[in-house]
């Protein structure tokens, strides 16, 4: 073999020695690091899921039978437009099945709505002294005519009959805001994130849905 072929092949083994070397020393690829938030790296990663809706307690105002085999509790906003939508759904819920079912309202005021916090406090003051339906009903005819106020609660709590002292007392002094407070965070925790929302029996139904669709739901939990 030639001196300068000798050379060629020398360089050659060189070359590929360093290649050996290279790429034993390289450090593995974090996939993790480097992953887009829509891949998956690890399969044991689980999504959180939410609480159970706590049961009907004796702080809720039931309408119907509260032992009741298929049972709604309603996560509302006094304020809230699709909420108002959702009322007129309510009612024919409450007309048609009676006290085949329990129907439960609560509290779930969302901060971009002035008038919702107080709105809950009113229901809660009304009932105090036996009046929590009828003034779940004046508040949200009140929505409908956009016509909201602590003013106009007290002048609704008159038109019932209620003792107005007692009333305007409780309302202004935030007697239930932690109540309504209590609600909300349980309502978060069991997956409400806006309104209206509606557990029946434990299955969430998020948004104003039309009122033959919870008929369809219902009827099947009756068995009818």
């Amino acid at each position: 073999m030639g001196f300068f072929a000798g050379m060629a092949l020398l360089s050659v083994i060189a070359f590929f020695v360093l290649l050996i070397v290279v790429f034993s020393n390289k450090q593995p690829v974090d996939l993790a690091a480097n992953a887009q938030p829509d891949e998956v790296v690890n399969d044991d990663v689980q999504e959180p899921t939410a609480s159970p809706v706590p049961p009907i307690d004796s702080e809720d105002y039931v309408f119907g039978n509260k032992d009741a085999k298929v049972v709604l509790i309603e996560y509302t906003d006094f304020e809230c437009p699709f909420c108002a939508r959702h009322y007129e759904t309510a009612k024919q819920i409450k007309a048609t099945y009676g006290n085949k079912i329990a129907f439960v309202t609560r509290h779930f005021p969302l901060s971009f709505h002035q008038n919702a916090q107080k709105a809950s406090e009113a229901s809660e003051c009304a009932g105090e002294q036996g009046k929590f339906w009828e003034m779940y009903d004046k508040i949200f005819e009140a929505n409908l005519v956009s016509d909201m106020s602590v003013t106009k609660w007290k002048s609704v709590a008159k038109a019932l009959g209620l003792n107005t002292t007692k009333f305007d007392t409780c309302l202004d002094s935030g007697q239930y805001a932690s109540k309504i407070s209590k609600q909300m965070n349980e309502g978060g925790a069991a997956g409400v994130s806006g309104t209206p929302a509606t557990f029946v029996n434990g299955q969430l139904i998020s948004g104003a849905l039309p009122f033959e669709q919870f008929k369809g739901l219902i009827d099947g939990l009756l068995g009818e």
